[in-house]
Formats: structure tokens, sequence, C-alpha cells
């Protein structure tokens, strides 16, 4: 009996002769949500029972690092699958996506996919040539204003080339508020992106498509935290309406369990739609938590174990929480302890599509970590914000934070925290970092 309820669980999951071809993907990104602000990653705080399921259900990457610990050179690791040595940018400077920039959705749409975004862009507007519909996309609605995406109660969204308007809302005239701070507050954004994801996947569930999922929340309105100290915008502060916390927090905790829900809310469409096996969904964070809008990362211990936040490249500030789920081809409960990037996402979409992948790219597919199969590993994995550099190298962690300073070693593998400096026993480590600091920028 034992046997057969072993086969009858392994036949549940297709070999790599039968995976799926041309499955959907749908990757779901949150604004600066930090590696403790799950439950499944040891939040205790905030309400997360949706993703904690998709956890359950699928898989945890415990070593999953953004593109960079701030949002435009983020994404764009993302789409192009590299890392910060070899991007235009390694800051929040502006940036528009160039005709010769090649994305993943680009790359996906040659493979006969339909491809649709929401939420934030940062890459361009329409009069560009970083414009979501110039670089692959079929369809795109949201904020194409990185600055415009503080302000969760806008005027208006953009739906594709046209604007949407977001009826009732007034615009602050304060000085401070650089328009990104409403005056009169009555139609929320999140919702309104969070439904037009769920019209594309209706609109295409017969064909393979590639969804972004650009989740503002929790991002703080900056803005709004200087003008009246208060930049957690939400409609209503929910099952933490009588908590005895600062309105800061019970704002901040609200859009993480705001979010949670529409991921449950994705999820279910998935399954009434009957595409959930063919469906591969990532769930993570664009880099660490925030201290902004007048709450303090602290309160909820959202970066968990790690040092640094938001800015930091210690892995507080770029070492992301991540969920991989998909019916049948992920194993329900498992973990991933590969260090693998946002610079792997576009190799590994066009692994699962068809699609050819370009070179030169600094990332490489974990569909095998997916299957439960050895996966490859980097030999290094790079990150620069400014003058701060890091590179991981398995379990070495090199971060110089300026170029006059004296180098910090750590290993990750018994010091999560980044607390002791190891740079001064370890002189043959942290020559072999160095070298890859310099390599990675070739």
């Amino acid at each position: 009996m034992f046997r057969l309820l072993v086969a009858l669980f392994l036949s549940s999951f297709v070999s790599a002769a039968d995976l799926p071809s041309k499955p959907n993907i749908i990757w779901i990104m949150c604004d600066d949500l930090g590696y403790g602000d799950l439950g499944c990653f040891g939040q205790e705080s905030i309400a997360t029972p949706r993703l904690d399921a998709l956890a359950r259900e699928g898989m945890r990457f415990t070593d999953f690092y953004a593109g960079c610990t701030v949002c435009r050179p983020s994404r764009l690791s993302l789409w192009t699958g590299k890392h910060m040595g070899h991007t235009p940018i390694s800051s929040n400077a502006n940036y528009h996506f160039k005709p010769e920039d090649i994305t993943v959705a680009e790359l996906l749409k040659t493979a006969g996919y339909r491809t649709g975004g929401v939420g934030k862009w940062a890459m361009g507007g329409v009069e560009t040539s970083g414009f979501p519909l110039k670089n692959g996309f079929d369809f795109w609605m949201g904020y194409l204003d990185q600055g415009q995406a503080h302000n969760y109660y806008p005027t208006h969204l953009w739906l594709n080339e046209k604007k949407f308007p977001l009826a009732g809302n007034v615009i602050s005239e304060h000085p401070g508020a650089r328009g990104r701070v409403a005056s009169q507050k009555v139609t929320w954004s999140h919702p309104i992106m969070t439904d037009q994801a769920i019209g594309f996947i209706r609109e295409n569930r017969d064909e393979p498509f590639l969804l972004h999922v650009h989740w503002t929340i929790p991002h703080a309105n900056n803005e709004g935290g200087r003008v009246h100290g208060d930049g957690m915008e939400v409609p209503n502060y929910g099952i933490y309406e009588k908590r005895d916390w600062k309105n800061t927090s019970k704002g901040q905790a609200a859009m993480v369990s705001w979010m949670d829900r529409d991921v449950g809310r994705l999820v279910d469409l998935l399954r009434e739609l009957k595409i959930d096996h063919r469906t591969l969904v990532v769930f993570t964070s664009d880099n660490g938590p925030h201290s902004e809008g007048g709450h303090k990362h602290e309160v909820f211990n959202a970066n968990g174990p790690l040092r640094g936040f938001k800015r930091d490249l210690y892995d507080g500030g770029i070492r992301v929480p991540a969920i991989a789920w998909w019916p049948g081809v992920v194993e329900p409960g498992t973990t991933c302890s590969e260090p693998l990037a946002f610079w792997d996402f576009l190799p590994t979409a066009c692994e699962l599509a068809g699609a050819e992948v370009p070179h030169p790219v600094d990332g490489i597919s974990f569909v095998n970590a997916l299957r439960g199969r050895t996966q490859k590993s980097h030999e290094y994995l790079y990150w620069k914000f400014g003058s701060k550099e890091a590179v991981r190298a398995g379990k070495w962690k090199l971060v110089q934070n300026n170029p006059e300073r004296q180098p910090e070693l750590f290993d990750l593998h018994h010091d999560r925290g980044e607390q002791h400096n190891l740079a001064g026993k370890e002189g043959k480590v942290l020559q072999r970092l160095q070298g890859y600091l310099a390599e990675a920028v070739k």
C-alpha cells in the first residue's frame, strides 16, 4: 500500500520530457517588501495566509536576490538578464529603454506569447523609446513614471497609450508634495491594477502568456511622509484597525495583507480557469524593506535575520523573499538554497518558452531548481549601487561600501547577519572575490 501511495504521488509530477510546452509565466513583484515580511519567512505580526499557503504548495527560495537595492536598476536587471556590472545604470538615475535593449517580453513574444503587465514600469513614458509597448509588451496598465508611482491616489494611471482616470482624486498644491500627494483621496490605485491583471489572464487563458504584476505596495509615499508624516496610503487598516500601533505601522501591515489577499485572487482564478497546471507563478520583491513615509523597517523586523535594508548592499537590502508555484511541476513544501538572482529570470523564461537566449547575459536558467533537480551554480553574483559594490561566491560575500574603506568579508553559511568581518583572516578568499569585482564590470 505504501509503495502504491508513493507511486501515485510521484506520478502527479511531470518528467522533464512531459513538462508542459510553452507554460504561462506570471511574475508577481511587490515594491520594498522585506525578506522577513511574510509568515513563511518568519514574520509574526502581519498575516500573510495566502502566500504562506503558496509556499507550502510550492518552493521557497532562501537565497534569492534582487537585481539591485533600489527600484529602477532592479527592474532593468530583471528584464534584460544582466547584473549591475553590465547595465547602463546602477542607481535610480533616469533611464529609458533603448532600441538595442532586449527584454524578456520581446523574446517571449517571438515564441508566440501574449505579453502583459500591470503596476510600476519606470523605464520610459509614452513618447519615449522606453514605453512598454515598444519593448515587447502587448499590454501595460499602471504607472509609467517611477516618481508618480509613490502616489496611491493619482488622477490617472496609463492604459497602454491612454490615460485611465481615477475618479475623485485631487492632487495637493503643497510645495513639498511635488505633485505626488493627493489632497482628496477617493480611488485607490492598487485594486484597479489588480483587476486589469485578472482581465488579462481571462482574455488570454487559451494561449501562452507572460504577465508581470508589479504592484507598488508596500512602498511608501515618500512625499506624503514628508508633508503630513504618514506615507502609508491605504483606504483602511483592515484587521489592524484596533491594534495599539502607530497609524504608519497599521498602514504598512494593511498593505502587506492586501497584497497577500490579491495573490490569493490570482491563484484562485488560475484554478477556476483550469490553467494552474500549465502556469508558473513566481512571487518576490524588487529590493529590501524601506524605512520611509514615517514607517521604520525595524517595527516588524522586515529584514528578518539579515543586516541592512533598502539602499544597502548587505543582504537585507538585496536578498528578497521568493516563492515558485506550479502544480504538478514544483513539488510542494520544497526549498531551494542555491544563490539565484533577478538576472536569472530571462534565461529561465526563455527555456520554458522555447525562445533563444541572447548573448551576452549574466543569468542562468533555474528550471532545474523548479523541477527539484541539481541546479547549476553561479561562479559569483554581483551588485553595484553608486559607489557601493558587493559580490557573492558560494558561501562568501564581499561588501565594499566605499572604495576608500576596508572591504568586509562574510561567511553567510555561519553568519547570515553579516556581523563578523573575516577580511583580515581569509586573505586568499578576499583576493578571489576582489578579482570578481574587477571582472564583473568588464
